[in-house]
């Protein structure tokens, strides 16, 4: 619950500190003193538009703060610590404006986002007024309304579970579609390149070999040209070198019988002609092999430009290549024989989605049934707070496709006046007639999950026996709930378990905002001024004592 609310240059307000209790809270006070500016503090808190003509006159700067006891909201200080806010059972939330544009959010001293500070702040207060923060104006929280009341929310909850796993199967299944078709297309990919490489007809070292070969054809001419000469120069020609070196080795061998010093030069002699007379005849049969061969040249290129194109795809060399086509053809046994089988997920769906239809039936039944009893319930009950003639009704709506919350939305209708067709309530309902409309919702649901309600212009168009019947409403809704209530009516303040008088004073020539906590005695003289105005005599003092002892007798 809102123990502290701490506002500072806030409109009128220069600094202000309200400490609340459980129980029913009332805050009264003169037209203008003040009481709204509280509420639209709150609804900063509550992450509500921020804006710097909210400043307090000649400041640039304001802040609100406001203190929380969250020992018992278990799920809430779960959502703070996972956000990585530490939370010992109190939550400080603090929001700053200034003209400057900076504006900052801080809980428990660290910063935070407005998204966070909205999550949390509407599990903490909830305002019923003309703000933004009308929860009851939201058709996802009026459905929750009608499920609460239809006692539903358990098979709710199992709608909603079903209908999440049929989501998870559908999303599977259409990952199973595309899974399908992408195996199609890599078939189709693979089974190119694999064909492609195979019409080659790739041999490890081809290419090796291939590269000089296409040496040997593109150098033809030169390499028979230069061998040929070259055995003429050795063997062939007038003068060659052979048959001068026979005669050379001849004449050494002559004078060597004479001298034999010279046999071992004799002997070098005689095998350097050998070996020459080998060279030559082995450069006449070379040049006689080497012939111009362009068709040959031409298959060589075209065979080499092949392969050099598969490189580029596959691999650097052809042992890398038919090393990819192995791995490709193996991944193509698997595709081919892979079978993507649809049966199971696709019966599990259909079970699924029977269990869903079967469950939103009922759910849609139940609905149906409660929304009729839920207009009576409220019509009855806001029939009493001065809305004599109002229609208020939950309209169904089918959807096109199930929401997790099952086959239809819900809206609630409202009708003020007589003869008129009940239209949304966002549309037509005052702010008064809202906080009136969810002071009769929290008779026929008793019990809520938000700790604080802020009702603001509950009053408004009521008087007589009528405000009493709402302070008692109010009363009996703070018996489960933190109830803040500003009121201009004394038949409602008299049921407050607190009472904050809201004073508008002129300090230093400067107008602003004080708030007082009434005892028992100066709580009399209030409610005595909202009966008698600015005259208070003793016949008013003694009324309005009457009328807080008749109150608490009431509640």
């Amino acid at each position: 619950m809102l123990t502290d609310l701490s506002i500072t240059n806030i409109a009128i307000i220069d600094s202000l500190h309200l400490s609340f209790g459980r129980g029913l809270t009332m805050l009264t006070g003169e037209t203008g003193a003040g009481k709204s500016i509280i509420i639209d503090a709150v609804g900063l808190i509550m992450g509500g538009r921020a804006s710097a003509d909210l400043i307090r006159s000649g400041e640039e700067e304001a802040s609100v703060e406001a203190l929380f006891d969250v020992g018992e909201r278990q799920e809430l200080r779960q959502l703070l610590e996972e956000s990585g806010f530490e939370c010992d059972g109190e939550l400080l939330i603090k929001r700053s404006i200034s003209r400057a544009g900076k504006n900052r959010i801080f809980i428990n001293g660290n910063m935070a986002t407005l998204s966070l500070l909205t999550d949390i702040s509407r599990r903490l207060i909830n305002i019923y007024g003309q703000h933004e923060s009308q929860t009851l104006l939201r058709p996802d929280n009026q459905l929750l309304l009608l499920d609460t009341f239809a006692g539903c929310i358990p098979l709710r909850e199992k709608f909603s579970e079903i209908h999440g796993r049929l989501q998870v199967l559908k999303r599977r299944l259409e990952h199973l579609d595309e899974e399908e078709r992408e195996a199609a297309r890599r078939l189709d990919l693979l089974s190119f390149q694999s064909e492609e490489i195979a019409a080659a007809g790739l041999k490890a070292g081809e290419d090796t070999d291939l590269e000089e070969e296409r040496q040997l054809l593109a150098n033809a001419e030169k390499l028979g040209g230069v061998s040929g000469e070259a055995f003429e120069r050795l063997y062939g020609g007038e003068g060659a070198i052979l048959g001068q070196l026979r005669r050379i080795s001849s004449s050494i061998a002559e004078i060597a019988s004479i001298d034999q010093t010279l046999s071992e030069t004799a002997a070098s002699i005689e095998g350097a002609y050998l070996q020459l007379e080998d060279a030559a005849i082995s450069l006449r049969d070379y040049s006689s092999r080497i012939e111009s061969d362009p068709a040959s040249l031409q298959q060589t290129d075209d065979r080499l430009d092949q392969i050099g194109r598969l490189k580029k795809k596959y691999g650097t060399t052809i042992e890398e290549i038919l090393g990819y086509k192995q791995r490709i053809d193996s991944e193509l046994e698997t595709l081919a024989d892979q079978q993507l089988d649809r049966q199971q997920l696709e019966t599990e769906c259909q079970h699924l989605a029977a269990e869903m239809e079967t469950c939103g039936a009922e759910l849609t039944a139940r609905r149906s049934a409660a929304a009729a009893e839920l207009k009576k319930s409220l019509e009855a009950e806001v029939h009493q707070l001065a809305m004599k003639n109002a229609i208020i009704e939950a309209g169904l709506t089918p959807l096109t496709e199930p929401r997790s919350t099952g086959y239809e939305r819900v809206e609630f209708l409202f009708s003020p006046n007589p003869g008129e067709t009940p239209r949304p309530l966002a549309k037509v309902a005052s702010g008064g007639e809202l906080s009136r409309l969810m002071l009769a919702i929290k008779q026929v649901l008793p019990e809520g999950d938000v700790p604080t309600l802020v009702f603001d212009e509950v009053d408004t168009g009521i008087g007589g026996a009528t405000s009493e019947l709402v302070g008692a409403k109010l009363k009996n809704v703070a018996g489960s709930q933190q109830v803040l209530c500003i009121t201009h009516l004394p038949q409602v303040a008299a049921f407050a378990d607190h009472h904050l008088q809201v004073e508008k004073q002129v300090l230093n020539g400067r107008t602003a905002t004080t708030v007082i906590a009434l005892d028992d005695d100066s709580r009399t003289g209030e409610i005595a001024r909202m009966l008698g105005g600015t005259t208070i005599t003793d016949t008013t003092r003694t009324h309005a004592r009457e009328m807080i002892a008749a109150a608490q007798a009431r509640s």
